[in-house]
């Protein structure tokens, strides 16, 4: 197992900004795994690599906590978080880095998410060819219908099931997803939304893991047929 700490500079910033991540190779990895939850461990037990890293930098974090804090609204101001083409721009040049790097570039790419960036995965997904793509309760809603028109890799939503609005959302989102090869809504019986609950996210890694390896393996199968 090899580990990396990986910075990426902030384009139109200034020189002390970056997002970071912690890239993470297994021996004779099946493909690689672009996300922001922390289920890596499980998935590099099943020769998985992953790339854990943050969509903003602590300084965009540490604005939106401030706003958040303020008795009043600013007019105009959206949280870093809420913006869906920021968090794209950064999902993609992440993309862009893995499929770019000599020791990733060979590697079939899923993406696993949650809340705004599971709608920033969907929105990226559009500009690459992704093995996969898991969603822990996401805010698909936010993602445009011409986006969700263009979506073809296999998707699988993860919703606690005391998530009704999200289980509503998520539902709304897969009736959208007309061209997706497949995909599917699972429920984690007694999670709520952050997942505190007993075995909650230890379900929840072994379902992402499941669904991921199952659609790499499809697809070195299918390639291996096709040589």
């Amino acid at each position: 197992m090899s580990r990396e700490l990986v910075r990426f500079p902030i384009k139109n910033s200034n020189s002390n900004s970056f997002i970071e991540g912690n890239l993470a190779i297994p021996d004779n990895p099946i493909g690689i795994v672009v996300f922001d939850q922390l289920v890596s461990e499980k998935l590099n037990k099943n020769k998985i690599a992953t790339l854990l890293f943050a969509l903003l930098s602590d300084e965009e974090q540490a604005f939106d906590s401030q706003v958040e804090k303020m008795t009043s609204k600013i007019p105009g101001v959206v949280l870093n978080k809420f913006n869906l083409s920021l968090l794209t721009k950064r999902l993609s040049m992440v993309t862009d880095w893995v499929l770019s790097n000599p020791h990733t570039e060979k590697l079939q790419l899923s993406f696993f998410a949650s809340s705004t960036g599971g709608a920033a995965a969907l929105m990226t997904a559009c500009q690459y060819n992704i093995a996969s793509i898991v969603i822990r309760s996401g805010r698909t809603d936010l993602v445009p219908n011409q986006f969700l028109d263009q979506i073809v890799s296999p998707c699988l939503f993860i919703v606690g099931s005391r998530e009704k609005s999200f289980v509503k959302i998520n539902k709304g989102t897969m009736k959208k997803m007309r061209n997706s090869k497949e995909k599917k809504l699972t429920i984690v019986e007694g999670a709520s939304h952050l997942y505190e609950e007993e075995g909650t996210l230890q379900k929840v890694a072994e379902i992402a893991t499941q669904w991921i390896s199952q659609h790499f393996t499809l697809r070195i199968n299918t390639n291996s047929i096709g040589k």
